[in-house]
């Protein structure tokens, strides 16, 4: 069922987590943070949205770092319900970029994450500056769609703060462990 996110809370403060990555590594939103803003994507394996966005997402990532931007993904869909979302899983999707772990969900409760994909833009003091879409063309990649999430994040790294207008992301909801 797709869920939108909510619309960005400026200067919300993104709080720190300590999670496993795919590539072995224990990683810290200040490692992933770049010096001039920093990306945390919700996403996770199975979800039509993410698999519809990776290319563009991981073409973003790549073009965003020369402008001081750090980037990371995190899953946190409970992987007994959705095997594709397992730890295993995780690991053979080969990304240029952290891909952590969320086994107790703590982290995405914590962000308030909604959906996958869910972007959350930082500054270069952690603060959230945006929390729209990937870009206008949704799960059919148009040639000429607008890279929001790409200039927003420019924008971030060149002023510190993101754009007024920003379109919320929509995708598969988190799959939460049931409680």
């Amino acid at each position: 069922m797709a869920t939108a996110a909510p619309v960005c809370d400026f200067g919300w403060k993104a709080p720190g987590f300590t999670l496993p990555g795919t590539d072995g590594k224990l990683w810290t939103l200040h490692d992933v943070a770049g010096p001039k803003g920093t990306l945390i994507v919700f996403m996770c394996n199975h979800c039509p949205y993410v698999k519809a966005i990776l290319d563009r997402l991981v073409r973003d990532a790549n073009d965003l770092r020369a402008f001081g931007i750090g980037v990371a993904a995190i899953n946190a869909n409970d992987a007994a319900a959705y095997p594709d979302d397992s730890f295993d899983e995780m690991k053979k999707l080969a990304l240029p970029f952290p891909y952590l772990h969320d086994e107790t969900q703590a982290v995405a409760r914590a962000w308030g994450a909604a959906c996958t994909p869910d972007f959350f833009g930082l500054n270069a003091a952690g603060k959230l500056h945006y929390r729209g879409r990937l870009d206008s063309s949704g799960k059919t990649a148009a040639p000429d769609a607008r890279r929001e999430l790409y200039e927003a994040m420019v924008q971030i790294a060149h002023t510190g703060r993101g754009p007024d207008h920003q379109v919320a992301a929509m995708g598969c909801s988190i799959k939460w462990k049931p409680e």
